[in-house]
């Protein structure tokens, strides 16, 4: 994946990023809730393997994400582009 630098970036160039970013904070929680409800489903199956290291790893890739969009957010505080 592509890492960047918010503190590197134009007001413009940071306001275009927050707008590719836009997805809610209620979808990823309700993701990521999906996703461990079907990890505890597996555990308490006794089907532990492959197809709940899956899962796992997905909620690894929203939990990534979510605290990127928060340094963005931040960055757009102390500019004042909010």
């Amino acid at each position: 994946m592509d890492e960047k630098d918010y503190s590197t970036l134009t007001n413009q160039e940071l306001v275009e990023e927050a707008k590719k970013k836009k997805l809610s904070p209620v979808a990823n929680a309700f993701f990521i809730g999906f996703l461990f409800g079907i990890v505890i489903y597996s555990v308490a199956q006794n089907t532990w393997g492959f197809l709940t290291l899956i899962p796992l790893f997905l909620i690894y890739i929203f939990v990534k994400e979510s605290k990127k969009d928060k340094e963005l957010k931040k960055m757009l505080k102390d500019r004042g582009l909010e």
